[in-house]
């Protein structure tokens, strides 16, 4: 006895190696967050009213890499494969030809091309569509806002299609085991793109709903933040029976912020009429006493120059003073009065005779003799 999954999966297998005729629509391009969901739709438009029989969705992460099984719809049943189980989901009404796929928790390996395969009832052309998938790196999980500030906080579904979503709704919490609270409810009116929104609480009046609900963007805009808003705040999106739930953290700033002094730039001022006149008559009567002041620069530059030589002959006067003409005295050494001297022995004293000596008279003799006397005694000018 065979497992109805497995005979279904081979009857998928057997299809898809039959290579029938397809019609391929153009590929489109989706962005997303890594951690995001996207919702990858694959809608078949005809005029004839036929049952869908299989969905299928293929993944290929390269042009020459093997393509993997994402999902596979057959009799009524969506079997999700491989490593996005528990992470795909079928979203569409696949009474309506629409088997739109939701992929949510989107990790980086998930980028590549995305193909669904529609196949109805008693046809055998098989009608694909491909979705290009592209990442961008993760959104913080945590916000930080200063108290008295404003925040928008972001929770959309980014899509291929514009499925209008259902309700939206924002819970708050302030901790682990503290009551959920009501942020904020939207749900569309018939005839109404706006929808209706509600607020309560300590958020009411503070909350807006900025997000573009027509493209299942449920964002919305915190004014006015206090300390109190610190929390987790949940976001889910309803598309029909399902739904779709992002956590954000927010961490309030206690302390206020700062507000930054802008410099004030002042505008250069147009002059007076009196201010002109100022400031010609100062430059006229500067031009005025120029030559006055180069005149008493000038006799200033000459009284010193004058009074330079004089003070170099008195300072060469003074030099001379400081150090005297130095005198040099020769004794006369009498040997012709030492021998009457010694026969006689009379002599009570010895004559001396002090010359002064130039520098200019030095290379003469240094003792000259005075005529003597008829008696051979010397005769000098004053005698001690």
């Amino acid at each position: 006895m065979f497992c109805p999954r497995k005979l279904i999966l081979m009857s998928v297998l057997l299809d898809y190696s039959l290579g029938l005729k397809d019609l391929i629509v153009s590929s489109l391009e989706l962005t997303v967050h890594v951690g995001n969901s996207a919702l990858m739709g694959c809608v078949f438009q005809s005029t004839q009213e036929k049952r869908v029989t299989k969905v299928d969705w293929m993944f290929s992460s390269g042009e020459h890499s093997k393509d993997d099984y994402v999902l596979y719809y057959y009799a009524n049943f969506s079997v999700p494969m491989g490593r996005f189980r528990n992470r795909v989901h079928l979203v569409g009404d696949i009474s309506r030809n629409d088997g739109s796929l939701l992929l949510q928790n989107v990790e980086e390996a998930d980028q590549g091309t995305y193909t669904c395969e529609i196949r109805l009832e008693m046809e055998s052309r098989v009608f694909k569509k491909t979705v290009v998938l592209h990442l961008l790196p993760e959104e913080p999980k945590e916000l930080m806002v200063n108290v008295g500030d404003s925040i928008q906080m972001g929770c959309v579904v980014q899509s291929t299609e514009e499925k209008r979503m259902t309700k939206v709704d924002w819970m708050f919490s302030s901790g682990k085991h503290a009551k959920e609270e009501i942020v904020l409810h939207y749900y569309p009116k018939p005839n109404v793109p706006v929808g209706y929104t509600q607020n309560w609480g300590s958020f009411q009046n503070r909350v807006k709903l900025v997000g573009n609900t027509a493209r299942n963007d449920g964002s919305i805009m915190l004014q006015g933040v206090k300390e109190s808003d610190g929390g987790s705040y949940t976001c889910t999106i309803h598309l029909g029976n399902l739904t779709f739930r992002k956590t954000i953290v927010l961490k309030v700033n206690w302390k206020e912020p700062q507000t930054p002094v802008t410099p004030v730039v002042r505008r250069p001022e147009i002059l007076g009429g009196d201010q002109l006149v100022i400031i010609v008559g100062i430059v006229c009567a500067t031009i005025l006493l120029l030559p006055v002041l180069i005149l008493i620069v000038k006799r200033t530059h000459r009284n010193k120059s004058s009074v330079t030589p004089t003070a170099l002959v008195k300072s060469l006067e003074n030099t001379k003073k400081a150090h005297p003409e130095k005198h040099v005295y020769s004794s006369i050494a009498t040997h012709e009065v030492i021998k009457e001297e010694e026969s006689s022995e009379k002599s009570e004293a010895t004559y001396m005779t002090m010359h002064p000596v130039w520098p200019s008279q030095r290379s003469a003799p240094s003792n000259s003799l005075e005529t003597k006397s008829a008696g051979g005694i010397p005769k000098t000018k004053q005698a001690f």
